[in-house]
């Protein structure tokens, strides 16, 4: 009973492993591996290097392929580090953005190129223009009388 309890989490703990995305990532992303195998392999040798029967301060400072291997693991680590995070979630920004980016700028060249779009957004967002007719409710003034032209003209 005890062995089938085992058998059971094991199993589940392997179907679990494969719904991860980053065990996904892993399997279908060969620099990713790369990087994976570069960092094991680099900070194996450095392991080896380090347990060489020196004080580990020692080999440390003084040993210069010790010094690289880390150095490469680390990079190789940082690599790896990096296209984990960024590899699920980059290209749904870049989509998202890129549909965003154009659907603005196709708005903004429809409503400068269409006057009756134009139109229909203002009045969408200001109410529908209405035509004004004025009608005077008073009455104009009556005409000023002319000035007397022709009794000035014989004065002179």
């Amino acid at each position: 009973m005890a062995a089938s309890k085992k058998a059971s989490k094991a199993r589940d703990a392997a179907e679990g492993a494969w719904t991860n995305p980053y065990v996904q990532r892993l399997v279908q992303d060969p620099d990713l591996r790369d990087d994976v195998r570069v960092a094991y392999d680099n900070l194996r040798s450095a392991y080896g290097r380090a347990a060489n029967g020196k004080a580990p301060a020692k080999s440390l400072l003084e040993d210069k392929k010790l010094q690289k291997d880390l150095k490469n693991a680390g990079d190789a680590l940082r690599s790896a580090s990096v296209a984990l995070r960024q590899g699920q979630q980059k290209p749904r920004k870049r989509r998202v953005g890129r549909l965003l980016l154009v659907g603005i700028v196709g708005a903004a060249l429809a409503l400068a190129l269409s006057e009756d779009l134009r139109n229909k957004v203002l009045d969408a967002l200001f109410g529908a223009e209405e035509e004004f007719d004025y009608t005077s409710t008073t009455t104009p003034p009556a005409p000023a009388p002319a000035p007397d032209t022709a009794g000035t003209a014989s004065n002179s």
